[in-house]
């Protein structure tokens, strides 16, 4: 089998034995010295050219200015669009960074919900009056109908009952 090559093959590894490297160090000037940028503004100037091969090939003298015409276009063009665009930023520190999210405390506000649940009513109601609204033992026992002393003791055995309802949940302190 043989490989076959077309006049534009033929003219593309022309201008690259002839161009490349003349092109390639006049654009890591242009470049301030970063060779993989300047390889790949190399290549699209070579992809240019083989896409007008006809072009050059009717101009008939040198091309060698009209790659380092499009090589430096290519450069200009990049910068203009670097400038162009905001400054990018590696998102991979944001992945380890926490954030602030609802869901921990309603995952937890749902737990003590379903361990409220396990509860007597007059433990719960206890509880709800001194814990979550905030009320005193006194007041509590006045909204309840009940002595101090029972909200106390009702209050006490709704702690132990919930600690162990949440243990059973998986809820450790």
């Amino acid at each position: 089998m043989t490989e076959r090559t077309t006049p534009d093959d033929a003219l593309m590894r022309a201008l690259y034995a002839e161009h490349a490297g003349p092109l390639l160090a006049f654009v890591l000037r242009l470049v301030a010295g970063d060779r993989h940028r300047a390889e790949d503004v190399v290549q699209e100037t070579l992809l240019r050219a083989w896409r007008n091969a006809d072009q050059l090939r009717r101009s008939g003298g040198s091309v060698r200015p009209w790659l380092v015409t499009v090589a430096r276009r290519i450069v200009i063009d990049g910068h203009r669009q670097r400038r162009a665009r905001p400054h990018e930023v590696d998102a991979s520190p944001l992945h380890a960074m926490p954030a602030a999210d609802d869901i921990d405390r309603a995952l937890r506000q749902m737990t003590i919900s379903d361990a409220l649940n396990d509860l007597t009513d007059a433990h719960r109601a206890a509880l709800v009056e001194t814990y979550f609204k905030g009320r005193t033992v006194s007041e509590a026992a006045e909204v309840l109908g009940v002595p101090a002393g029972t909200v106390r003791s009702r209050v006490f055995y709704a702690l132990r009952s919930l600690k162990l309802s949440l243990e059973e949940r998986g809820v450790t302190a």
